[in-house]
């Protein structure tokens, strides 16, 4: 089948293309540039265009009338930049979301598989949340998703579409045969952080927390393989029809399903597995939270075994060896001259 990937050129898009490739489908990019990577497009249709873009997107749907299903990855996703660019969070995520959706619902193409986050989710006692688990988005950004959620599941009970949500929990690795990986020059999230110091372009990693409530004092989180990221949305994508009627409330086809490993680790334990797999002990310091930051969550993900029939299969230090792998060849494939 033809899938559209909105934001196929970004780090989770570009692996959700290869995935979708493997599996015998035919992604579609439709992607600004303006954070994602021409490279990564090579071997893919690609638009280059704005998803606000009408006249792009109705472009794209009338060469392609026999797309099957939307996979909506595009948005900025920094959550410090996002607490000092609200407007432009809320404008890229938010509007052009809306203006999108509703798009797609006028032009006849129900599916939506949407990312989202679990960084939308409150603190609960014991860090596990389910999709039914209480949400407190704590940065311009994780509300964006929050609303973004609201506005698909407003349009599905209205305007005829049909939303999947998927929760991502937080993304390591790479493609394993090293297509496609990290591409922002300095990543903010944990793991880019680690490989920053290990290849000496950062001086010291930073623990960003070590009051939190949980074992030893540092956020906990469930890191989930991008591969096995990418594979969920080959599912959402084939099991999209079987998931919605067995799952949707009556009158809003619309379901939320976690992705993650059901295991949490903690910062000090991640930095422990990447010193195991990169085979020496790198410089630490510990510092304040950053604006946004949370103690954070794992999934459950019982529901994503249920409907996808999927669940996560590669452990955090594969993730580990193919972001270092990734890190060596990175500049061969990606031009970061200017």
């Amino acid at each position: 089948m033809k899938v559209l990937i909105t934001g196929g050129a970004g780090y989770i898009g570009s692996t959700i293309c290869s995935a979708l490739k493997d599996h015998g489908h035919t992604p579609i990019i439709l992607d600004s540039l303006v954070t994602g990577r021409e490279e990564f497009t090579k071997g893919h249709i690609f638009y280059q265009a704005d998803i606000a873009d009408q006249d792009a997107v109705r472009q794209v749907f009338a060469d392609h009338p026999d797309i099957a299903a939307t996979i909506h990855c595009a948005a900025l996703i920094v959550v410090p930049e996002s607490v000092s660019r609200p407007y432009d969070y809320y404008r890229e995520n938010v509007v052009k979301s809306m203006t999108f959706f509703h798009q797609l619902a006028e032009l006849g193409y129900p599916r939506v598989v949407f990312s989202s986050s679990a960084a939308i989710y409150d603190v609960v006692p014991d860090f596990m949340v389910t999709e039914e688990s209480p949400l407190k988005p704590n940065s311009p950004y994780s509300r964006t998703k929050v609303m973004m959620e609201m506005i698909l599941e407003d349009f599905a009970s209205a305007y005829g579409l049909k939303g999947i949500a998927l929760r991502y929990f937080n993304p390591i690795g790479a493609d394993p045969q090293m297509r496609s990986g990290m591409h922002i020059k300095a990543p903010s999230h944990i793991l880019g952080k680690l490989v920053a110091v290990a290849l000496g372009e950062e001086p010291v990693f930073n623990i960003t927390g070590v009051d939190w409530p949980t074992r030893d004092g540092t956020g906990i989180r469930d890191y989930v393989h991008v591969w096995d990221l990418a594979l969920a949305h080959v599912k959402a994508v084939e099991k999209f029809d079987q998931v919605i009627d067995a799952a949707a409330e009556p009158g809003t086809p619309y379901v939320v399903i976690n992705l993650g490993t059901g295991q949490g680790v903690t910062v000090r334990e991640m930095v422990t597995a990447f010193e195991k797999v990169y085979g020496q002990v790198i410089h630490k310091a510990e510092q304040p939270p950053r604006p946004g930051d949370v103690a954070g969550a794992y999934a459950n993900a019982d529901k994503a075994k249920k409907l996808l029939d999927w669940e996560a299969e590669l452990s955090i230090e594969q993730g580990i060896a193919d972001a270092l792998q990734w890190s060596e060849i990175r500049e061969q494939i990606l031009d970061f001259s200017d």
